[in-house]
């Protein structure tokens, strides 16, 4: 009613949404079957996937990996989207953005007074497991998918000015200042994903975009010509994504913006101009063992 009190919808739509973030975080057991991670809370007496509310302007992949480690003793890295959820806790709106994620390493788990318990438990198990009904459609997702058996994040760098005003060739055009602080911010971001390999295009501002991120982790960067501009063929390129995808669990990969969008094209059967990538962002590309992408791309940016 027009002046007077909202209606309760309307109250509920205007509070901030309370943004939480987590994983369903796998291994192969010693059979070779897959299990997954559960967490038992006492305060709630249930069984759940390890979650918890992001820090004030923190991004929602260091979240999820923070909160799976604080919960579980698991270093655990992104793979993947999966179905997020959306519930109520004491009235306020809470949403939750979950991501298949692979185990890294592990340490001793020592039971708190948030998370007493953990169990690796293979994935039917786990669905019969789980206590409350918005996690379940989450675990029913990953085990639809076939298994993450690389990821690639295509990358295009970061700001380098414009071409016009660089005396030099084209490349060896460098970052300007925004660029290498977005490189430095890129570096935090990417070093979640555990990278195993790091590939660039040859110029130099590709290859300056990932070097924070190579001294981060400790990785050489292979420069590969397929990736830059003057010679890119996207049938070529999509076929290098592959095989860089078969050859390392998570390899990232510097490119230009004249050789992204046809390349996910080939890859997914779609559009290029659906794939226009901005300066200092990615794509996401978690593959199966047969070359196919087990989840359309993901944007990725900092």
């Amino acid at each position: 009613m027009a002046g007077g009190e909202p209606e309760a919808a309307d109250r509920v739509a205007s509070v901030t949404a309370v943004r939480a973030a987590g994983g369903v975080v796998w291994r192969h057991s010693s059979s070779g079957s897959v299990e997954v991670c559960l967490v038992h809370r006492p305060r709630y007496g249930d069984w759940s996937l390890p979650k918890g509310k992001l820090k004030t302007a923190e991004h929602p992949l260091a979240a999820a990996v923070r909160e799976v480690r604080e919960e579980t003793a698991v270093h655990a890295t992104p793979q993947a989207p999966l179905p997020g959820a959306s519930y109520s806790v004491n009235g306020l709106p809470k949403v939750v953005e979950y991501w298949a994620m692979r185990v890294v390493a592990t340490e001793d788990f020592r039971p708190g007074s948030e998370v007493d318990g953990v169990r690796w438990v293979p994935v039917p198990a786990a669905i019969g497991m789980l206590t409350n009904a918005h996690n379940v459609p989450v675990l029913e997702e990953f085990a639809a998918r076939p298994e993450v058996t690389g990821v690639v994040l295509l990358l295009r760098h970061a700001n380098a000015g414009r071409r016009e005003s660089w005396p030099g060739p084209d490349a060896a055009r460098p970052l300007d200042r925004s660029g290498v602080a977005a490189a430095t911010a890129l570096a935090d971001l990417l070093a979640l994903f555990a990278p195993t390999a790091l590939v660039s295009a040859p110029p130099r501002r590709c290859l300056q975009t990932l070097a924070p991120l190579a001294t981060a982790v400790d990785l050489p960067i292979a420069v590969e010509s397929v990736f830059g501009e003057d010679v890119a063929d996207a049938l070529d390129v999509a076929e290098r994504l592959r095989s860089l995808a078969a050859s390392a669990e998570c390899t990232i990969v510097c490119s230009q913006g004249g050789v992204i969008p046809a390349a996910m094209a080939v890859l997914t059967g779609g559009d290029a101009e659906e794939y226009h990538t901005p300066k200092g962002s990615a794509w996401l590309l978690p593959f199966a063992a047969d070359g196919t992408l087990v989840t359309a791309p993901t944007p990725v940016s900092a």
